[in-house]
């Protein structure tokens, strides 16, 4: 039978995430070890994309309305990608706050993704590294996790979204920024109503990352998303220095982005709709849940204990 509902149920989507993130610290650790390109093609394309698109068809749902397969102009990709290059160096200064936080208490470690040193090395990077991610990242989450938890109002679908993709990456170094970004591909998923446009603002920040690291290459401290990485930290001075400069930049930069996501253009479904909540895009819509259910509780908890003993193994110990 059919299911026309748009929306799938939360509780099987966290299910299906805690299932995914499983596999992704097992077979896909375990892939990525053995050799790193193919490993990180494995986690995308088998761990990650392959399960999202299957329970998507065999639960009968549109795979075209619940990942926002839509047409975007050439005028919305050119406000994305502008949208991102606003966006990285503000990420940079969220995984900055926490690579700063846990440098008191644990130790930072270098980044496992690898850096560029040639051109071939490049292009490769950017499927691999850059394109991949993008796509099956998006899918999964600006895809069928916002989709599902939009059940609860916009404000809390795009919310529980970001966050889940930061914890997804299971490093707490690595955390901050990605929550960031996740909240931005967010509203932009939801302006333009495509997952089109998150696809290419995700591949266009991972670039951006990869670019970093191919010029300048020998940075070695993962800023998440925003790669790039140094062998040891600032000296303190240095560091205060560092928080402050990237806290101004941040906030020039942060009102730029405003300005430049409000005049992003919307859908011609979801202008009219956007447009009249934009002013706080976070406002609670009516809608008939208010709050996750024990049951769509149970599986993030456990994830949760499994992300902090998975982090407290490798950073505090």
């Amino acid at each position: 039978m059919i299911n026309n509902k748009q929306n799938p149920p939360i509780l099987d989507v966290n299910i299906l995430y805690l299932i995914i993130a499983l596999l992704l610290i097992t077979l896909g650790a375990l892939a990525q070890h053995r050799e790193v390109y193919t490993g990180l093609l494995i986690t995308e394309y088998l761990i990650v994309l392959m399960p999202t698109l299957l329970y998507i068809k065999l639960r009968g749902f549109s795979i075209k309305q619940v990942l926002r397969l839509n047409k975007i102009s050439l005028k919305q990709a050119i406000y994305v990608i502008l949208i991102v290059i606003l966006s990285y160096p503000i990420a940079i200064f969220f995984n900055f706050i926490g690579i700063m936080a846990l440098s008191r208490f644990g130790h930072v470690i270098p980044n496992s993704v690898p850096i560029p040193s040639t051109q071939s090395e490049f292009i490769l990077g950017f499927l691999i590294i850059a394109l991949s991610p993008g796509i099956c990242e998006e899918v999964m989450f600006r895809g069928l996790v916002m989709s599902s938890y939009k059940k609860l109002g916009k404000k809390k679908a795009i919310i529980y979204s970001a966050i889940l993709f930061g914890l997804f990456h299971f490093n707490i170094q690595n955390l901050l920024g990605p929550i960031f970004l996740g909240i931005i591909f967010g509203i932009i998923a939801l302006k333009t109503d495509s997952i089109l446009s998150t696809i290419i603002g995700h591949t266009m920040n991972n670039t951006i990352a990869l670019t970093i690291g191919y010029k300048l290459g020998g940075l070695e401290q993962d800023l998440g998303g925003v790669s790039y990485t140094v062998d040891v930290l600032p000296e303190r001075n240095l560091m205060i220095y560092s928080f402050v400069s990237l806290g101004v930049l941040a906030l020039v930069l942060g009102f730029l982005l405003y300005k430049l996501i409000k005049s992003l253009p919307g859908s011609k479904i979801d202008t009219m709709e956007f447009d009249n909540t934009y002013n706080d895009i976070f406002v609670n819509t009516r809608r008939k849940k208010s709050k996750l259910n024990i049951g769509e509780r149970v599986p993030i908890f456990i994830f949760t204990l499994i992300f902090i003993f998975w982090n407290y193994k490798i950073f505090f110990t």
